[in-house]
């Protein structure tokens, strides 16, 4: 995983409530273990018309022109709600999001999507509907994990909150055993002494 410290991306605005994992990743593509390829399959059933033939539907937000590169998602609430299936935060990072932002998020999905290098950023109802306006018009807005805050097309700069321990890992850019394995030293040391 690349160290993330500060990034700025266009971003697309997909205003829907309680979007759950099902709709992010169907089912019927999740048989998988790889990551490799899942961006096609982000919304697969709302992006296409036919996805066997992988045919685009133009008024889907994700197809439009603007949209193209967009690196920053802003969801109606609760997104990621339903099943705690992994493929959810594995298509989103393969499409190119590197953050999310809404007023909620599942704590499941939540979790799993920093621990896949994406920031899920949680906002207030006026800053959301900021955003969200923002979205529909692909502005670019400005993250800095360090300092946790996201500055949004107008300057105006809010603070998000973020687990410590996640933060630590994504600016580090080591997953759970990346960050064991850099108190190696530490452990060696603790299991000699217990002998």
């Amino acid at each position: 995983m690349q160290p993330i410290t500060t990034f700025a991306g266009r971003t697309v605005t997909l205003n829907v409530a309680n979007i759950d994992t099902d709709q992010v990743t169907p089912a019927k593509f999740t048989m998988v273990t790889d990551k490799l390829g899942l961006g096609k399959i982000l919304f697969a059933h709302w992006r296409y018309s036919d996805t066997e033939k992988w045919i685009p539907k133009p008024e889907f937000p994700l197809n439009k022109p603007g949209a193209q590169g967009a690196t920053i998602l802003v969801t109606g609430d609760n997104f990621g709600c339903g099943s705690s299936r992994e493929h959810a935060p594995w298509a989103i990072a393969g499409y190119g999001f590197r953050a999310l932002i809404s007023t909620s998020f599942a704590d499941i999905f939540r979790n799993n999507a920093l621990k896949n290098g994406i920031i899920p950023i949680i906002v207030d109802a006026a800053t959301h509907k900021e955003a969200l306006d923002a979205g529909e018009k692909n502005l670019e807005m400005s993250v800095d994990l360090p300092n946790q805050t996201l500055m949004l097309p107008s300057g105006r700069t809010v603070h998000f909150p973020i687990d410590g321990y996640a933060k630590r890992c994504l600016v580090k850019g080591v997953d759970d055993l990346g960050y064991t394995l850099g108190h190696e030293k530490d452990i060696s040391k603790f299991e000699a002494a217990r002998g």
